[in-house]
């Protein structure tokens, strides 16, 4: 593979995804506000506030903070009110754990709709969007509706079983390095070539030990909830479902499972030639997506 090739299709991904504050397309122009809301434990949480219009909260993900939104937020900006923040789990050193992490996010989410007027649209990506589910089924009458890019919800299996008691065993033994490579080759589903590649390199491993305590942490709340998405079918709500063509197999099962019992599906997107990372890859068609869903739902 040319060395261009590799930077470009390998490389540059990698970065993008364990750097989350990578400039992707250039800095953001837009003005932000902070707002400072009481969450979980009255812990305050810090919440960047941008545009004017219908409000939209946007969730992140996994390894990652409320800035790997930052392209998709300047994109949405001239038409709507963007609140995006870090979740409980990433802002806190030791992070929460299991049941009580969940219920803080949830609290946290729901904190931070009570401080907006009007309808607000909830957006949640990967372990983000789980924590969507679980706060609209907290409050379904506080939200217009909800877009979840690819929630890695437990359809038959638990979603890290024994890869994750490893690697929360390799973290507490005191290697961050370890725990990350099987939260990523084990229960991601990436391939071990990539692991590989993002264990070489300095700037992305600093980044994956720099979460990794979250991380593993978001891995066993997610682990909480159980087995089984019945509980969504309840969620009378209107619900736009978001993957990518080259998302991992098993969270696009999964994409197709939860919209079978979701009883309001809008749509199903399915961004083509994107994975798992289109927040950080294609900001502007992620932002498309929810644009139009929004103009529906926030009237």
């Amino acid at each position: 593979m040319p060395r261009y090739v590799f930077r470009r299709r390998v490389l540059r991904p990698i970065v993008r995804r364990f750097l989350p504050g990578t400039p992707v397309g250039g800095g953001s122009a837009v003005p932000t506000r902070e707002l400072s809301v009481p969450g979980a434990a009255s812990a305050s949480i810090a919440v960047t506030d941008a545009g004017q219009g219908p409000a939209i909260l946007l969730v992140h993900a996994g390894s990652a903070n409320g800035s790997s939104w930052s392209g998709v937020a300047e994109a949405l900006s001239a038409r709507f009110r963007i609140l995006r923040f870090d979740r409980l789990i990433y802002r806190h050193d030791p992070p929460p754990t299991g049941a009580d992490a969940m219920a803080g996010e949830v609290t946290d989410v729901l904190a931070i709709a009570s401080a907006v007027d009007g309808p607000l649209l909830l957006v949640g990506h990967s372990s983000g969007a789980v924590v969507a589910l679980q706060s609209a089924l907290a409050a379904p009458s506080r939200f217009a509706g909800m877009l979840l890019y690819e929630p890695p919800v437990a359809v038959t299996g638990p979603v890290g079983g024994d890869a994750l008691r490893r690697a929360r065993a390799a973290l507490d033994a005191g290697d961050p390095d370890g725990a990350m490579a099987i939260h990523s080759r084990d229960i991601v589903g990436s391939p071990p070539l990539t692991v590989a590649v993002m264990r070489l390199l300095p700037p992305v491993r600093q980044a994956m030990r720099r979460y990794a305590a979250g991380q593993i942490a978001d891995d066993e709340a997610l682990e909480s909830l159980g087995v089984g998405i019945d509980r969504y079918a309840g969620l009378y709500l209107p619900v736009l479902l978001l993957g990518g063509a080259r998302s991992p197999a098993n969270l696009r099962a999964r994409l197709d499972a939860l919209a079978s019992v979701l009883p309001r599906l809008d749509s199903v997107v399915i961004l083509a030639k994107q994975g798992h990372l289109a927040t950080l890859r294609a900001p502007d068609k992620v932002a498309v997506v929810i644009a139009s869903f929004a103009d529906r739902v926030l009237r």
